[in-house]
């Protein structure tokens, strides 16, 4: 059985994934608050936004044994969270892709590298960016793969294609990946945490019916305008996008569950508490190997 059912075949891979585990700390499966964090020695994620020639500034700290992750999981299951708080407590660089189109979209163009510039102008058109635009975007940040520090990369693969790929990238680089961690959640609860997103159509504020409500029904806080319901935030194109992203992205799980890379977590809780079961559920694999804080053999 592979990680996606929560066991490992006996290969390289996973006894590789062993070692790194049985070096986690007791912290790791405990809230934040209660832990130590690597929040004053954070990477500089400009590097990761700016490509090209750009260094880190100050270099990230070189870990004892850095983790490179990859992230995948339906939007709404509160990934981008979890790779905050990966990065916050391994020391890690959070690397985005949808971060350097954003930030490259809102630039004033000087500097941008002919891959962004493609990005750009297919964006412009309404395109979707192709593969080999995103590959090559990432490719031009290979000191970010090789950081010293690891890396948490979100957004990215996307594809069985992008994975491939991926793989001789980071394959140049000298580096591994060590899991991926693929987040889910019913999609009931998708629906009901998305579908209740309300936003200011004047300035843009964005709410929540109960997670965060205005403080007045329906009236933003800030300036005073009616909250509207955005077309892709209703149940039904909810479902309609959850339905293919799990049809597209299906190939790319069983690819990554094959090369015992994938684990499977549970997007229920608290985010303090979804983090500590993501490493739960990579020991796991091995039960009666590793317990849940990490040591060997039964307690």
């Amino acid at each position: 059985m592979g990680f996606g059912g929560l066991g490992v075949e006996n290969t390289e891979v996973g006894a590789a994934l062993v070692s790194k585990l049985t070096s986690l700390p007791k912290t790791m499966d405990t809230p934040i608050e209660a832990s130590e964090t690597h929040s004053n020695c954070r990477p500089d994620r400009g590097v990761w936004l700016k490509g090209g020639s750009a260094v880190c500034t100050p270099p990230a700290k070189p870990a004892p044994a850095p983790w490179r992750l990859v992230l995948l999981g339906a939007p709404g299951v509160g990934k981008g969270t979890q790779a905050e708080l990966l990065c916050e407590r391994l020391g890690a660089c959070h690397l985005s892709t949808g971060d350097i189109l954003r930030g490259a979209s809102k630039s004033d163009g000087c500097g941008l590298s002919p891959a962004l510039q493609t990005a750009l102008e297919g964006m412009r058109r309404g395109e979707l960016v192709t593969d080999g635009t995103i590959l090559d975007i990432v490719g031009e940040r290979g000191r970010c793969l090789r950081c010293s520090g690891g890396f948490v990369l979100d957004g990215f693969p996307r594809t069985v294609a992008q994975a491939e790929a991926l793989e001789k990238l980071l394959a140049r680089e000298g580096v591994e990946l060590d899991a991926v961690f693929d987040y889910e959640m019913p999609i009931d609860e998708i629906v009901e945490r998305l579908a209740g997103r309300r936003v200011c159509p004047k300035c843009k504020a964005v709410y929540h019916t109960t997670g965060q409500p205005p403080k007045s029904e329906g009236v933003c806080d800030n300036c005073g305008s009616a909250l509207v319901q955005r077309e892709d935030d209703r149940p039904e194109a909810i479902r309609t996008r959850m339905r293919v992203y799990a049809e597209s992205t299906a190939p790319l799980l069983d690819w990554y569950r094959k090369r015992d890379l994938l684990v499977t977590v549970p997007a229920y809780g608290a985010p303090d508490e979804i983090y500590a079961r993501a490493w739960s559920c990579s020991r796991e694999a091995h039960p009666g190997t590793l317990t849940p804080t990490g040591s060997l053999g039964g307690g």
